[in-house]
Formats: structure tokens, C-alpha cells, sequence
């Protein structure tokens, strides 16, 4: 008999076909403009922005942040990675009996603080207590509602001035021949920073959690125009993005490896390890499809922030390929392939 494994939750291929052959099969089929088959995001319905997320980070305290502050980013984040303007949240505590209360508090503490960072509250919710031993400790689930933002449709009018876009949301299929690929900075700082935290590493370096809201900085690149797609790197890294927009998109890409900004500590860790960057899983980081006459205005936005103060033009797509081609640094190629699973897992 068949079972579940820490790979069926940690992105990448073995993620994908759990979901599309046993949840999407059975559950998907609905009316919704952008479906649960769509596997995007969030998914839309009535111009309304829905999403649902579950936390299972170990260790619950990493360097740069926690569950809290990583539960709401992460739904603020992929509302906003849609095109739209996330309004409120609820939040599900899953208790185990015996878990501290001072622990508790200093979660919420710290959730209250992102939502003031993000201007997203949490407005209903609930708690659930099970047996001590039936849980790891604390598990939460975010779920968000977004809206249309005025800057959404004047981002896709700009689009639009250059070419054809069917959709009317920033979605995984929506890349054509040419477009530029923008990376806002350092792959790999999140899913590092809980390895060295949960497994007691001692790295030449101090690597931290990337983790924060991004849905201000989202907004003032919309302001900018231009852009077809944001996506926020999470599980399965940069490599699980960009495989997911050549399949849905039907378009190759192009990937520059010596212009994919890299912590030299990120860098040695993984080197130590054996495990790809790549495939190294970020909580703060944007990869962005942008139109080709917009993509040095939308790059000078984006270094402009605080998020984006590496980010860099990292390729293109081409119709000329139908994977993710990676150029290396020694001047050879290789397709990137599509990760198995985020090589670390229980990182969001």
C-alpha cells in the first residue's frame, strides 16, 4: 500500500502528481474564473481572490522569524502574486496538549506585527487542541480573501498596448516569446536558514530567513506595468517556478546562472550538502514575467525597495526551447529540471 511521505508536501514533481492525480481529479470542476485546476496561486471566483494555506515549519523559532510571521506572509504573499490587493485573513490553530502558552503568545505577537506590516488583519479564526503525541507541536492554516485593485487593470492595459493576454490575473500561463525574467535577490536564504537552525549547522556564515510580506512592493510595480506574472519563491525554489510557467505557459525559457544572485553562505551550505540552490525554497523573493519594453523600468522599481535591492534581469522566454534552459557560468548549458522536492523539507 502506498503512503504518504515528507516529499508529497514539499513542492516539486512528487507534490504535483499527488494533487493532480487524487485532490484535482475528484475535487476540481468548478465554475470559478481561476480553478482549483488551474493550480495557481489562489484561485478567483466573482472577481473575489480566495486562498488557503497550512504551516508546518520545524523548528517553530528559526533565525529571521517564525511560524506566525511566515503563516501570514505566505497567504498575503500569494493573494498578492495573483494581481490582487489581499483585504483580511482567518487563521486555524491546531494545538498539541502540553505546548507552551508563552510559546503561543509570542506567535501571536508576532503575527499581529506582520499583519500591521502588511495592513492585512485577521478577522475570524479557530483553535483545536489534540493529545499530546498526536501533533508535532503547533500547526497553523491562513486562509485570505483579495480584491481587484484599479492598478491591476491598468497594469494589463499597458500589456495589452504590445500584445495579446487572454487572462484577466496575473496567472502561471499567461508568458509568451520574449518576455523577461526579473528576480528581486538571494535564492535559497529561507530554506538554509531552518536547515542550519533545525539540524544545528555551523556555517561560516549567519544566514537568515527571508521571510516577509511582499504585497506593498507587488503593488508599486503594478503601478509600473507591464508584467504578466509574480510569483513568490517557495517550495522547490526558483527551479519549481520556472518549470511550472514553461509547462502552463508553453514556452521555454532562458535562465543566465551567473546573473541568479547567491549568498556566498547559501552557496558553501548547499555546496556542503550536496543540494541545489535552486531548488532551495525562499519566503521573500519575487520572480517576475515582464513585457520586454517594460522590463528595465520595472527592474529600476524593484531595486528601489528594500525587497529588491539585488534583483536582476535572469533571462527570457523562447520559443526556440521547450524547457528551462540553463546557461552555467562555465559557459556550457543543461535544462533545469523540475525538483523532485524541495530538498529541505518542512520549510513554510
Amino acid at each position: 500500500m502506498s503512503r504518504i511521505s515528507l516529499a508529497h508536501g514539499a513542492g516539486g514533481t512528487v507534490m504535483q502528481s499527488l494533487i493532480k492525480d487524487i485532490i484535482v481529479r475528484q475535487l476540481g470542476g468548478s465554475r470559478a474564473e481561476v480553478p482549483l485546476e488551474a493550480l495557481d496561486d489562489a484561485a478567483v471566483i466573482d472577481d473575489i481572490v480566495l486562498k488557503s494555506d497550512s504551516h508546518t515549519v520545524k523548528p517553530l523559532f528559526f533565525p529571521g522569524g517564525d511560524i506566525g510571521r511566515l503563516a501570514v506572509s505566505g497567504t498575503v504573499n500569494d493573494i498578492a502574486m495573483m494581481g490582487a490587493d489581499p483585504i483580511a485573513l482567518a487563521s486555524g490553530f491546531i494545538l498539541e496538549e502540553g505546548f507552551p502558552i508563552q510559546d503561543l503568545n509570542r506567535i501571536v505577537q508576532s503575527m499581529a506585527a506582520t499583519c500591521k506590516e502588511a495592513g492585512v488583519p485577521i478577522i475570524t479564526g479557530d483553535t483545536k487542541v489534540m493529545e499530546h503525541g498526536a501533533l508535532d507541536k503547533m500547526v497553523i492554516n491562513t486562509s485570505g480573501v483579495g480584491k481587484r485593485p484599479i492598478v491591476l487593470d491598468h497594469n494589463l492595459e499597458i500589456v495589452r498596448k504590445y500584445r495579446p493576454l487572454k487572462h484577466r490575473w496575473l496567472q502561471d500561463s499567461n508568458l509568451q516569446d520574449g518576455d523577461r525574467i526579473i528576480l528581486s535577490g538571494t535564492v535559497g536564504d529561507h530554506g538554509v536558514a531552518i536547515l542550519s537552525c533545525r539540524e544545528g549547522y555551523n556555517f561560516d556564515s549567519k544566514i537568515v530567513s527571508d521571510v516577509r510580506p511582499l504585497n506593498h512592493v507587488v503593488s508599486k510595480l503594478l503601478e509600473v506595468g507591464g508584467i504578466v506574472k509574480i510569483k513568490d519563491l517557495t517550495r522547490g525554489g526558483l527551479a519549481n517556478v520556472l518549470n511550472e510557467w514553461c509547462e502552463k505557459s508553453r514556452v521555454g525559457l532562458l535562465i543566465q546562472e551567473e546573473r541568479i544572485p547567491i549568498r556566498e553562505g547559501v552557496r558553501s551550505a548547499c555546496e556542503m550538502l550536496g543540494i541545489d540552490p535552486l531548488e532551495v525554497g525562499n519566503e521573500g523573493k519575487l520572480v517576475i514575467a515582464v513585457i520586454p519594453a517594460k522590463a528595465e523600468e520595472v527592474l529600476t522599481a524593484l531595486r528601489e525597495t528594500e525587497e529588491g535591492g539585488q534583483a536582476e534581469i535572469i533571462g527570457t522566454a523562447s520559443s526556440s526551447y521547450r524547457d528551462v534552459v540553463l546557461e552555467t557560468s562555465v559557459g556550457g548549458s543543461r535544462i533545469m529540471l523540475p525538483p523532485i522536492a524541495d530538498p529541505i523539507p518542512r520549510i513554510c
